[in-house]
């Protein structure tokens, strides 16, 4: 695992959407660079960074195809708490992807779970995923694979907890119970099968959640720490989200990321 520290979540955000446009970029084109994404306000700034990067002619998503993570269930992609919605606000409109290479699970599905099944089916068609960017929640969870959310688990309905309709309220009138109750997520292993993992955490709220994906034991109770058995995880973060590591540890990727770049 690579945990590359950052000063600021604007740092945090050029260097991964610089480390996305270079594997986009020296991506064979005899087949598309497969990337899966996130919503939330981590990856904002990212977004933010690529469409500028499109704009200048520095990387094109001619040749990409993506997966969303995740969408709640009963919403329609027209509601502006969709993340259909979110998604193309804040990212598709603002770039050069073809509309029919963006795949973003059906919340209106009327079959949620074979909706699952095709996504993961699409997924496998398209030859696997390159790269998997992501957030976490301040309780760990990745996607919305809430605690004690099997490390094994594939794309499938997941109920959301109490704490996550919460957090999540801010979007909905902060009313919690506006808030969906159960959402269409990819799984752990889902995430996992993928060639390259990029996480975003920022902030000192996910200070616990960074310490558990770092120096914890792989546990259900933090989905977040399946990264440690990934070939190939980054984790991009900014200062304050560092503030429970240790100090041996916080040295230890800043001294090897200083090597990386000698």
């Amino acid at each position: 695992m690579r945990v590359v520290i950052q000063e600021n979540y604007d740092k945090m955000c050029k260097w991964a959407a610089s480390h996305i446009a270079a594997r986009i970029n020296a991506h064979a084109a005899d087949r598309p660079f497969v990337l899966g994404l996130p919503t939330g306000s981590s990856p904002l700034g990212v977004y933010a960074e690529l469409a500028r990067m499109n704009r200048a002619g520095e990387v094109s998503f001619g040749n990409v195809v993506t997966f969303n993570m995740d969408e709640y269930l009963g919403l329609p992609r027209e509601h502006e708490q969709s993340y259909w919605h979110f998604m193309w606000s804040n990212f598709f409109d603002h770039i050069d992807i073809p509309r029919n290479n963006v795949n973003i699970l059906d919340g209106m599905a009327a079959d949620p779970e074979a909706e699952c099944a095709r996504y993961e089916a699409k997924i496998a068609a398209c030859g696997g995923i390159d790269l998997f960017m992501g957030g976490i929640g301040v309780d760990g969870h990745l996607a919305f694979n809430e605690p004690f959310t099997s490390l094994t688990s594939r794309t499938g309905v997941r109920a959301l907890t109490t704490d996550t309709r919460i957090v999540n309220s801010r979007f909905f009138e902060n009313d919690p119970e506006k808030v969906p109750a159960k959402a269409l997520s990819v799984g752990i292993g889902t995430v996992m099968d993928a060639r390259e993992v990029l996480i975003l955490i920022n902030g000192h709220n996910k200070a616990r959640a960074l310490a558990a994906s770092v120096e914890g034991g792989v546990s259900q109770k933090w989905t977040c720490s399946a990264l440690q058995m990934h070939p190939a995880a980054i984790i991009a973060c900014d200062e304050p989200a560092c503030g429970e590591l240790t100090v041996d540890t916080y040295k230890y990727f800043l001294d090897i990321e200083r090597e990386e770049r000698l």
